[in-house]
């Protein structure tokens, strides 16, 4: 990741023991599944820096004490992925991540496969300068954290937190580790929504299409 961003997003003390998990996640009252990117491990040993990219839902339903933490937090940046940016009521950069127009590309991975990450790699090759233009942003955020979120920061927040990771060295399995932690942070969002929980859904959804050792192996 060029720039000043880069540097502070892979400068914690590789000596330093970093607060676990539980304190990643940030108690944000409206939102549910915020988390600091900080603490995350990278090959040449360190560990990403606390308080200078935070992952998050959309947070339109962030009350005034929701917004009062998020500034406590340090943010001063705020991209939003949605194509449709929602109003949240607070200055935002809108970078949308999809192009709804590609009808050939939905066609394809659509219709549940953008709710995993088997269509990470299909999107990287045919949007690459989306992804670029939102690297970007973050990477020339003015001083303090950014915030980045689509609606639920699960999937294209996912792809996104995914190269920003993989740009500063994270180890991929603590790229994987970070995504998986949305499962049970949205069940109150499927709940206030009246969907119901998501996972199972996704899981039989997938069932299908996955085959090889414990399912691991996926295909469209």
């Amino acid at each position: 990741m060029p720039g000043d961003r880069a540097d502070s997003v892979g400068a914690a003390d590789p000596g330093a023991a970093g607060p676990g998990v539980a304190v990643r996640h940030l108690d944000w009252p409206g939102c549910f599944n915020v988390r600091d990117l900080g603490g995350l491990p990278t090959h040449d040993g360190g560990s990403t820096a606390w308080g200078a990219i935070v992952r998050g839902d959309a947070p339109d339903r962030l009350t005034a004490e929701g917004w009062s933490a998020l500034a406590a937090a340090g943010i001063r940046t705020v991209i939003d992925l949605r194509h449709e940016c929602g109003d949240a009521g607070r200055p935002v950069v809108p970078v949308p991540l999809d192009d709804p127009g590609d009808t050939e590309f939905w066609r394809r991975w659509g219709g549940g496969l953008d709710c995993t990450p088997l269509y990470y790699g299909a999107f990287l090759e045919t949007f690459p300068s989306r992804v670029g233009r939102v690297i970007a942003a973050v990477a020339d955020a003015p001083a303090g954290g950014v915030l980045v979120h689509c609606e639920g920061g699960r999937d294209r927040t996912g792809l996104v937190v995914m190269v920003l990771l993989a740009l500063v060295g994270v180890r991929a399995e603590a790229i994987a580790a970070d995504y998986a932690l949305s499962t049970e942070r949205l069940e109150p969002v499927w709940a206030e929504l009246g969907v119901g929980d998501q996972t199972g859904k996704i899981a039989a959804f997938l069932a299908p299409r996955c085959n090889g050792a414990g399912g691991r192996r996926c295909r469209a």
